[in-house]
């Protein structure tokens, strides 16, 4: 009897460093916010003690406390427009004769892959005070019956733009549930709203608390809505507190931004914890997946279809195309108004000054290096961790648990944090003003997302060919190259894409890590608010939504869907 060779070595000591490297990836940036909120001045001061005065200080400041409350509120929001919406959307397109669902779909998803912060400041240009919609509005009823600089409102704008990831997992979720069971109720004569409420909707109820959680988490880390609709009125929630926590004090104070980081990150992480249990509690009562798990005959809408698809065209037009084409607009004129003949306005001198400033134009070209090159980094790391966890049995436990830790920690803090590691460990501080940093926080920033995307396609890979190899006397390593890999690649091909379009996507971790030389896009369009350089800002932000939709859409082409988030 010939006996299988081992897949796993018999000293893991590869395991043992990529756990390592892995934990000190992830801890490093959780221990420096934690270290320097004990001190009473900067690390690098020389007179520092350990104390608590950080967090007395931050949970006695009433700005900090009404921004916890603001942050709470529209968390909130976002639940109760995110979740109702998304999920009926998601019912509408998979399971029903919804007309151009496949447009439907690619449209919903969209606004995944445009940063917060140009949809903000889409909403300005297409619904603020002097708007393009706003204007028409106004010509129509004599007066503009909204206003957009209000917590009310951030929370409305936060809820529409994130209807596309409470979509993504109901919808999935939805594709898996045993169709037999809506036959059934379709047979017995219930109509599709009844056969949504009574079947599919109990059926899919833990997607729904994970995606209510999930809601509650991202309200408490945004960042880019608040910081463009809520600023100029004095709004502040947890992250842009942070972000002015400087203009508010007087002073650089690193302990107190330390100390409300690590009380972000305390409220992010037990936001997760949460959504883990009740998630956990509900999964195995309420999930019900078959054999038959997408029904090819979808239900009828009847005379409603077209209702319902005016409905959804309706919220793609207020949330996606009026904010997107708002940008691009005022990316090509010089003013907008009542009576303005836009062809005296138009112009592409906005774009000429990108490629004509250094700054401007190293941000699009960084942006681009980072995505493809860093992306491929980052792959091939996850690639690494999403086998360890595959196959490293009490290794691949603790990899887990580890590569999950940054999904509570907002990409704004993990960018402070890593400021400060190139600042503390002076053996790597030359490293600070290059694009090596923006990569390392990138990688750990989008680790949850790409290892899980990694893992899943691992998991659709039979080991057998592997197991044959090592049968003949192949090593591990050249087992997987030449057996497992090959047939990871449109797996792998996925991820890369995937990584490519958020590492392009990206803003709020580069604000601190952003240095001459090393702008990206979304980092300088954060640096340039605050100086009101619309014109800029609307060219930038155009540039990086046409790389977007571009390798968007070829990725679609080739099959490729945002799973995994």
């Amino acid at each position: 009897m010939v006996r299988k060779a081992p897949l796993a070595p018999s000293v893991p000591w590869p395991l043992a460093l990529l756990t390592g490297a892995v934990g000190l990836l992830v801890l490093a940036p959780i221990g420096i916010l934690v270290y320097q909120s004990l001190l009473t001045a900067p690390f690098f001061a020389p007179a520092k003690r350990f104390a608590l005065e950080a967090y007395r200080y931050v949970l006695h400041d009433p700005y900090f406390l009404e921004a916890l409350k603001n942050s709470f509120l529209i968390g909130l929001g976002m639940v109760l427009i995110a979740v109702p919406l998304g999920s009926l959307f998601a019912f509408l397109v998979t399971k029903t004769d919804l007309p151009f669902a496949r447009l439907f779909e690619l449209l919903l998803l969209a606004p995944i892959f445009i940063s917060a912060i140009i949809l903000g400041i889409g909403f300005i240009v297409a619904f603020g005070p002097s708007g393009v919609v706003s204007g028409w509005v106004e010509s129509l009823l004599g007066h503009v019956p909204w206003t957009i600089y209000t917590l009310p409102a951030i929370a409305v704008i936060a809820g529409l733009t994130h209807v596309p990831y409470v979509y993504l997992y109901v919808a999935s979720t939805i594709q898996n549930v045993d169709a037999s069971l809506e036959e059934a109720a379709r047979v017995a004569g219930a109509r599709p709203y009844q056969v949504a409420l009574s079947v599919t909707l109990p059926l899919v109820r833990p997607a729904l608390v994970y995606s209510g959680a999930l809601m509650l988490l991202l309200g408490f880390e945004l960042f880019g809505l608040p910081l463009v609709l809520g600023d100029a009125k004095g709004i502040l929630v947890v992250t842009t507190y942070l972000y002015r926590l400087t203009a508010i004090t007087g002073t650089s104070a690193y302990h107190l931004m330390a100390a409300v980081s690590v009380l972000i990150v305390l409220i992010a992480f037990t936001l997760v914890l949460l959504q883990r249990y009740l998630v956990g509690r509900m999964e195995g009562r309420y999930v019900a997946i078959g054999a038959r798990g997408y029904r090819t005959e979808r239900l009828p809408l009847g005379r409603l279809r077209y209702v319902w698809a005016f409905a959804l065209a309706l919220y793609l037009l207020v949330a996606v195309v009026l904010p997107v084409l708002g940008v691009v607009f005022r990316s090509l004129v010089t003013s907008w108004g009542p009576g303005v003949d836009l062809r005296e306005v138009f112009t592409l001198g906005h774009y000429a000054e990108v490629f004509k400033l250094p700054n401007l134009s190293r941000a699009v070209t960084n942006t681009l290096w980072v995505a493809a090159f860093g992306g491929l980094v980052a792959l091939a790391f996850y690639l690494l961790v999403a086998l360890g966890i595959q196959r490293g049995r009490g290794f691949g436990r603790v990899l887990d648990y580890l590569a999950g830790l940054p999904r509570a920690v907002p990409g704004l803090i993990t960018g402070l944090a890593f400021l400060w590691i190139f600042l503390f460990f002076k053996p790597i501080a030359p490293w600070r003003n290059t694009l090596f940093a923006l990569v390392l926080a990138y990688t750990v920033v989008w680790m949850p997302y790409g290892v899980r995307l990694l893992t899943a396609a691992l998991l659709q890979v039979g080991r057998e060919v592997e197991e044959a190899a090592r049968i003949a006397g192949a090593s591990p390593v050249r087992a997987f190259l030449h057996g497992t890999l090959p047939l990871l690649k449109g797996g792998v091909l996925t991820a890369w894409f995937l990584l490519f379009i958020q590492f392009v996507r990206e803003y709020s971790t580069g604000v601190y890590l952003m240095t001459a030389g090393t702008e990206v896009l979304g980092a300088q369009i954060v640096a340039l608010w605050g100086t009101g350089a619309v014109d800029v800002i609307a060219a930038l932000a155009t540039l990086q939504v046409l790389i977007v939709s571009g390798v968007f859409l070829l990725a679609n082409r080739l099959g490729v869907r945002p799973q995994g988030l």
